[in-house]
């Protein structure tokens, strides 16, 4: 289609708009498919908007000035693709459901509270020697050899020690074993 074929309604308007699409969709689809870096459904888009940009202006397309319509075209296709981008970057990113499946979840302080009243009590089931390891070691932060030098015994006992007590405490809160790990 050269820039001198009119554009009228009805039918012919169709036709020549098909054929304006044949003759020149390819090489704005590849100018636009770059700006809009690989993205084809964008490019597929914008190829669209720039037919319909045609469509609607024919007064362009039949300006004598130039021998084919390409570089109108490729210039209206290169602006609505920097338009876009630019509006999607003042928008802040959309955030898909697969985003949103993968969050990570947040309990309330409610929650936290009723868990910490619930090991509070599990930990009080605990015999005393048990209970002195984990305060020292899991609630206290102190090392295995640290808690050992203040109760006066063996590292290895302060080990087995947690171990039995944490095992302890695997049965009397069956919720939380996966946190007990």
């Amino acid at each position: 289609m050269t820039a001198g074929t009119t554009l009228t309604n009805g039918t012919t308007a169709e036709h020549e708009l098909a054929a304006l699409q044949r003759e020149h969709g390819r090489p704005l689809f590849a100018l636009l498919l770059r700006l809009c870096d690989g993205d084809r459904q964008r490019a597929e888009d914008l190829v669209q908007e720039t037919l319909v940009r045609a469509w609607q202006h024919p007064e362009a397309l039949r300006a004598d000035d130039f021998d084919s319509v390409r570089p109108w075209l490729l210039t209206v296709g290169r602006r609505l693709a920097i338009d876009a981008r630019r509006a999607r970057l003042a928008r802040p990113p959309e955030v898909g459901d697969a985003i949103l499946e993968n969050a990570r979840v947040i309990s309330d302080h409610a929650e936290r509270a009723a868990e910490m009243l619930d090991v509070r009590e599990a930990v009080k089931t605990l015999t005393p020697e048990h209970r002195e390891v984990l305060v020292l070691v899991y609630f206290q932060g102190a090392s295995v050899a640290e808690a050992a030098e203040t109760l006066g015994i063996p590292p290895g006992t302060v080990k087995s020690r947690a171990y039995y007590a944490l095992r302890a405490l695997r049965r009397v809160l069956p919720g939380y074993a996966a946190d007990l790990r």
